[in-house]
């Protein structure tokens, strides 16, 4: 089936609306960036520590490591958390430790995503639903950012 049918966003955004968003997503997106490089981080350091260790009762680390292992499910909550905030506001996460976020858009009567990452100071990129990231493309000539002022040109 095409994702085109299957996705519903919640809200539409032209590229002023993305950038007048940009300043509530850039603060949440930098705690999911910043929050989930961590949580790989102690995620990888823990796995290390337990490859090829054995657990028996009494052993001196047992209650040390269960409770990173409680700390990184609440964390692994936050993040969930973080992602519903932007979702509740329209748009995508799609990396977290990357700070990707997708802006729904319409583009020549389809839908399309308005790509943002953190660091960027304002909305400068799209592409299809169906692709991501590495196939985005800068907003220009034709694009959805110069739509309302192409519909307004006529030939003389």
């Amino acid at each position: 089936m095409d994702s085109q049918h299957c996705y519903k966003p919640k809200k539409l955004f032209t590229v002023e609306e993305a950038n007048t968003a940009l300043p509530l997503v850039r603060a949440i997106t930098t705690d999911l960036a910043r929050l989930s490089l961590e949580v790989a981080g102690r995620r990888q350091r823990l796995r290390h520590v337990l490859s090829g260790r054995e657990f028996e009762s009494g052993d001196p680390y047992g209650d040390e490591l269960a409770q990173v292992g409680q700390e990184l499910e609440q964390d692994g909550l936050r993040l969930r958390e973080y992602a519903e905030e932007l979702r509740e506001l329209g748009v995508e996460p799609k990396g977290a430790t990357e700070g990707l976020v997708d802006f729904p858009s319409m583009l020549d009567g389809r839908l399309v995503f308005l790509c943002w990452r953190l660091g960027e100071s304002e909305v400068m990129h799209w592409h299809e639903i169906d692709e991501g990231f590495t196939e985005r493309q800068s907003l220009g000539v034709g694009s959805v950012a110069d739509k309302s002022e192409e519909e307004g040109d006529s030939p003389a």
